[in-house]
Protein backbone atom coordinates (compact mmCIF):
# COMPACT_ATOMS: atom_id res chain seq x y z
CA UNK A 1 0.00 0.00 0.00
CA UNK A 2 1.86 3.54 -1.09
CA UNK A 3 1.43 6.37 1.57
CA UNK A 4 1.72 9.83 0.10
CA UNK A 5 2.65 12.67 2.29
CA UNK A 6 1.14 15.51 1.38
CA UNK A 7 2.61 19.11 2.29
CA UNK A 8 1.45 22.99 1.70
CA UNK A 9 2.08 26.21 2.94
CA UNK A 10 2.22 28.50 0.16
CA UNK A 11 -0.49 31.35 0.88
CA UNK A 12 -2.45 31.67 3.36
CA UNK A 13 -2.81 28.50 5.08
CA UNK A 14 -0.46 25.53 6.63
CA UNK A 15 -1.94 21.85 5.87
CA UNK A 16 -0.26 18.28 6.00
CA UNK A 17 -2.15 15.14 4.69
CA UNK A 18 -1.42 11.23 4.64
CA UNK A 19 -3.11 9.50 1.30
CA UNK A 20 -3.04 5.71 2.32
CA UNK A 21 -4.00 3.98 -0.92
CA UNK A 22 -6.58 6.34 -2.26
CA UNK A 23 -8.29 7.57 1.32
CA UNK A 24 -7.00 10.60 3.08
CA UNK A 25 -5.94 8.77 6.28
CA UNK A 26 -5.05 11.96 8.34
CA UNK A 27 -5.21 15.54 7.61
CA UNK A 28 -4.11 18.73 9.19
CA UNK A 29 -5.53 22.22 8.30
CA UNK A 30 -5.02 25.58 9.59
CA UNK A 31 -5.85 28.94 8.10
CA UNK A 32 -3.01 31.42 9.21
CA UNK A 33 -1.36 34.56 7.55
CA UNK A 34 1.93 33.95 9.38
CA UNK A 35 3.31 31.19 12.08
CA UNK A 36 4.05 28.22 9.06
CA UNK A 37 7.36 27.73 10.46
CA UNK A 38 6.04 27.33 13.97
CA UNK A 39 3.01 24.79 13.22
CA UNK A 40 3.91 22.56 9.95
CA UNK A 41 6.20 20.29 11.61
CA UNK A 42 4.04 19.46 14.36
CA UNK A 43 1.11 19.19 11.75
CA UNK A 44 2.81 17.06 9.73
CA UNK A 45 3.96 14.94 12.85
CA UNK A 46 0.59 15.00 14.21
CA UNK A 47 -1.39 13.80 10.72
CA UNK A 48 1.73 10.58 10.72
CA UNK A 49 0.76 9.23 14.23
CA UNK A 50 -2.93 9.29 12.96
CA UNK A 51 -2.28 7.51 10.09
CA UNK A 52 -0.01 5.15 11.93
CA UNK A 53 3.02 4.82 9.68
CA UNK A 54 6.67 6.35 10.16
CA UNK A 55 8.40 8.13 7.56
CA UNK A 56 10.37 5.50 6.37
CA UNK A 57 6.70 3.88 4.96
CA UNK A 58 5.83 7.01 2.64
CA UNK A 59 6.40 6.20 -0.68
CA UNK A 60 6.40 10.04 -2.11
CA UNK A 61 6.53 13.14 -0.22
CA UNK A 62 4.78 16.15 -2.26
CA UNK A 63 4.49 19.46 -1.97
CA UNK A 64 3.68 23.05 -3.36
CA UNK A 65 5.84 25.07 -5.19
CA UNK A 66 4.18 28.06 -5.94
CA UNK A 67 3.53 30.48 -6.56
CA UNK A 68 2.61 32.04 -3.00
CA UNK A 69 4.07 33.42 0.00
CA UNK A 70 8.50 33.56 -0.74
CA UNK A 71 8.43 32.72 3.42
CA UNK A 72 5.55 30.02 3.22
CA UNK A 73 7.12 28.26 0.02
CA UNK A 74 10.47 28.20 1.74
CA UNK A 75 8.90 26.81 4.62
CA UNK A 76 7.07 24.15 2.70
CA UNK A 77 9.88 22.96 0.68
CA UNK A 78 12.74 22.44 3.30
CA UNK A 79 10.55 20.52 5.44
CA UNK A 80 9.75 18.11 2.32
CA UNK A 81 13.66 17.74 1.21
CA UNK A 82 14.71 17.30 5.13
CA UNK A 83 12.12 14.13 4.62
CA UNK A 84 13.14 13.32 1.81
CA UNK A 85 16.95 13.08 2.32
CA UNK A 86 16.51 11.68 6.14
CA UNK A 87 13.75 9.05 4.87
CA UNK A 88 14.96 8.71 1.63
CA UNK A 89 11.62 9.11 0.07
CA UNK A 90 11.19 10.72 -3.63
CA UNK A 91 9.65 14.07 -4.00
CA UNK A 92 6.66 15.55 -5.71
CA UNK A 93 6.91 18.81 -6.92
CA UNK A 94 3.48 20.45 -7.23
CA UNK A 95 2.03 24.10 -8.39
CA UNK A 96 -0.40 25.67 -6.41
CA UNK A 97 -2.49 26.15 -9.31
CA UNK A 98 -2.73 22.38 -9.81
CA UNK A 99 -3.76 22.02 -6.01
CA UNK A 100 -6.09 24.68 -6.58
CA UNK A 101 -7.53 23.56 -9.59
CA UNK A 102 -8.37 20.53 -8.18
CA UNK A 103 -10.26 21.26 -5.45
CA UNK A 104 -13.12 22.52 -8.28
CA UNK A 105 -16.11 19.55 -8.15
CA UNK A 106 -16.57 17.59 -10.78
CA UNK A 107 -20.58 19.14 -11.17
CA UNK A 108 -18.52 22.64 -11.36
CA UNK A 109 -16.02 21.17 -14.09
CA UNK A 110 -18.89 19.29 -15.93
CA UNK A 111 -21.05 22.86 -16.14
CA UNK A 112 -18.08 25.11 -17.39
CA UNK A 113 -17.21 22.10 -19.71
CA UNK A 114 -21.20 22.19 -21.25
CA UNK A 115 -20.77 25.85 -21.89
CA UNK A 116 -17.54 25.89 -23.65
CA UNK A 117 -16.10 27.76 -20.83
CA UNK A 118 -12.43 27.45 -18.75
CA UNK A 119 -11.47 27.27 -15.42
CA UNK A 120 -9.22 30.46 -14.55
CA UNK A 121 -7.58 29.40 -11.23
CA UNK A 122 -6.18 32.42 -9.06
CA UNK A 123 -3.77 32.43 -6.17
CA UNK A 124 -3.58 35.51 -3.49
CA UNK A 125 -0.60 37.63 -4.17
CA UNK A 126 -1.53 40.12 -1.27
CA UNK A 127 -1.18 43.12 -4.00
CA UNK A 128 -3.99 44.34 -5.95
CA UNK A 129 -3.16 41.53 -8.71
CA UNK A 130 -3.72 38.06 -8.13
CA UNK A 131 -1.46 35.60 -9.59
CA UNK A 132 -3.36 33.22 -12.42
CA UNK A 133 -3.32 30.19 -14.98
CA UNK A 134 -6.36 29.23 -17.03
CA UNK A 135 -7.17 25.56 -17.45
CA UNK A 136 -9.65 23.29 -19.29
CA UNK A 137 -11.95 20.99 -17.84
CA UNK A 138 -9.18 17.86 -17.24
CA UNK A 139 -7.23 20.38 -15.66
CA UNK A 140 -4.80 20.52 -17.85
CA UNK A 141 -2.88 24.50 -17.92
CA UNK A 142 -3.67 26.35 -20.94
CA UNK A 143 -0.97 28.74 -21.53
CA UNK A 144 1.86 30.51 -19.10
CA UNK A 145 0.46 31.79 -15.77
CA UNK A 146 0.64 35.55 -14.92
CA UNK A 147 -0.44 38.11 -12.69
CA UNK A 148 -3.71 40.27 -13.69
CA UNK A 149 -5.62 42.53 -11.43
CA UNK A 150 -9.38 43.64 -11.60
CA UNK A 151 -9.66 46.05 -14.17
CA UNK A 152 -7.42 43.37 -16.52
CA UNK A 153 -9.57 41.04 -15.69
CA UNK A 154 -12.76 42.87 -16.92
CA UNK A 155 -10.79 43.26 -20.08
CA UNK A 156 -9.72 39.65 -20.37
CA UNK A 157 -12.49 37.69 -19.47
CA UNK A 158 -15.18 40.40 -21.72
CA UNK A 159 -15.54 36.97 -23.87
CA UNK A 160 -15.95 33.85 -23.10
CA UNK A 161 -17.15 31.52 -20.24
CA UNK A 162 -15.27 31.82 -16.97
CA UNK A 163 -14.80 29.92 -13.50
CA UNK A 164 -13.11 31.45 -11.40
CA UNK A 165 -11.49 29.35 -8.53
CA UNK A 166 -8.69 29.68 -5.67
CA UNK A 167 -8.16 31.77 -3.43
CA UNK A 168 -6.92 34.64 -5.15
CA UNK A 169 -10.57 35.12 -6.77
CA UNK A 170 -12.75 37.34 -4.58
CA UNK A 171 -9.99 39.93 -5.15
CA UNK A 172 -11.77 39.73 -8.84
CA UNK A 173 -15.00 39.81 -8.30
CA UNK A 174 -15.79 43.42 -7.83
CA UNK A 175 -14.88 44.21 -11.51
CA UNK A 176 -16.45 41.25 -13.38
CA UNK A 177 -19.71 41.16 -10.93
CA UNK A 178 -21.62 42.59 -14.40
CA UNK A 179 -20.46 39.61 -16.57
CA UNK A 180 -23.08 37.06 -16.94
CA UNK A 181 -20.83 34.82 -18.29
CA UNK A 182 -18.21 34.57 -15.09
CA UNK A 183 -19.06 32.15 -12.22
CA UNK A 184 -17.39 32.10 -9.39
CA UNK A 185 -16.42 28.01 -7.82
CA UNK A 186 -16.96 27.35 -4.33
CA UNK A 187 -13.82 26.11 -4.31
CA UNK A 188 -12.43 29.58 -2.87
CA UNK A 189 -10.18 28.27 -0.09
CA UNK A 190 -6.39 28.27 0.02
CA UNK A 191 -4.46 25.19 -1.31
CA UNK A 192 -5.12 21.69 1.05
CA UNK A 193 -2.44 19.19 1.46
CA UNK A 194 -5.43 16.60 0.34
CA UNK A 195 -5.39 17.83 -2.90
CA UNK A 196 -1.10 17.75 -3.57
CA UNK A 197 -1.26 14.53 -1.91
CA UNK A 198 -3.32 13.24 -4.49
CA UNK A 199 -1.82 14.83 -7.32
CA UNK A 200 1.58 13.33 -6.51
CA UNK A 201 -0.32 9.72 -5.93
CA UNK A 202 -1.10 10.28 -9.67
CA UNK A 203 2.03 11.21 -11.34
CA UNK A 204 4.61 10.22 -9.04
CA UNK A 205 8.24 11.62 -8.20
CA UNK A 206 9.19 15.09 -10.16
CA UNK A 207 11.97 14.31 -12.58
CA UNK A 208 14.10 16.83 -10.96
CA UNK A 209 14.43 18.02 -7.17
CA UNK A 210 11.24 20.57 -6.93
CA UNK A 211 12.44 24.51 -6.97
CA UNK A 212 10.16 27.59 -5.87
CA UNK A 213 8.15 28.46 -8.98
CA UNK A 214 7.59 32.93 -8.95
CA UNK A 215 5.57 34.26 -11.30
CA UNK A 216 7.81 37.71 -10.12
CA UNK A 217 10.53 38.38 -8.08
CA UNK A 218 10.06 38.03 -3.97
CA UNK A 219 9.31 41.22 -2.48
CA UNK A 220 12.82 40.25 -0.14
CA UNK A 221 15.82 42.67 -0.58
CA UNK A 222 19.40 41.79 0.85
CA UNK A 223 20.96 45.00 3.00
CA UNK A 224 23.05 47.07 1.25
CA UNK A 225 27.29 46.02 2.73
CA UNK A 226 28.77 48.05 4.70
Amino acid sequence: MKHILGIDASTTACSAAVLTGDTIAAWRFEAMERGQAERLNPMIGEAMDEAGIGFGDLSLVAVTTGPGAFTGLRIGLACARAISLAAGVPLAGITTFDALARAVSDDERGAMAAAGGRLLVCVEAKRRDVFVQLFDADLAPVGEAGAMDGEAARVALADGYYLLAGDGAEHLRPMLAGNPHVRFSAALAPPDARHVAAIGAARGPSPQAPRPFYIRPPDVRLPARG
